[in-house]
C-alpha cells in the first residue's frame, strides 16, 4: 500500500499579478518540476500554520495563509499525495531559493509555459481560467 502525503503549496502573487512559481532541485523527489512552494503537513498542525512555517523555511520569508484555493489528490508511483493549495500573502521578507533550484513570478497567462509536477497542475489550470 501506497504512503498518502498531505502537502500544503502557497499561491503566492505580486502586486504586478505576477505569481511565484519554485523549480523543484535535481535532488528533490519529483526533480527539476515546477511547483508552488510549500510542504508536508507536521501531525498536529493545521493547513495554514503548515504553510506558513513550510515557507520560512524553504524561502526565508513571512507569509499569511489567508484561503483555500484548490485540494487534489495524485498518485504517484510510489506515493499518493493530497496538495492543499492555499492563497497567500507575503508579509515580510523577499523569498529566496535555498531548497529550490529556481524561484520565479510569472503571470497567469504564461504558468503553462512551465513543466510542472503532476500534482500541481489541476491549480495551475485553474490560475490560467481564474479571472
Amino acid at each position: 500500500m501506497k504512503k498518502t502525503v498531505m502537502v500544503v503549496a502557497a499561491i503566492i502573487e505580486n502586486e504586478e499579478n505576477e505569481i511565484l512559481c519554485a523549480l523543484r532541485s535535481p535532488q528533490m523527489s519529483i526533480p527539476n518540476k515546477w511547483e508552488f512552494p510549500g510542504g508536508k503537513v507536521e501531525k498536529g498542525e493545521d493547513i495554514y500554520t503548515a504553510l506558513e512555517r513550510e515557507i520560512k523555511e524553504e524561502l526565508g520569508c513571512e507569509i499569511k495563509a489567508e484561503s483555500l484555493f484548490h485540494e487534489y489528490t495524485h498518485e504517484y508511483e510510489t506515493f499518493i499525495i493530497t496538495l492543499i493549495c492555499i492563497k497567500s500573502i507575503i508579509v515580510s521578507q523577499t523569498p529566496t531559493a535555498s531548497e529550490h533550484s529556481k524561484l520565479i513570478w510569472l503571470k497567469r497567462e504564461n504558468l503553462d509555459s512551465l513543466n510542472w509536477a503532476p500534482a500541481d497542475v489541476p491549480a495551475v489550470n485553474i490560475l490560467i481560467n481564474e479571472k
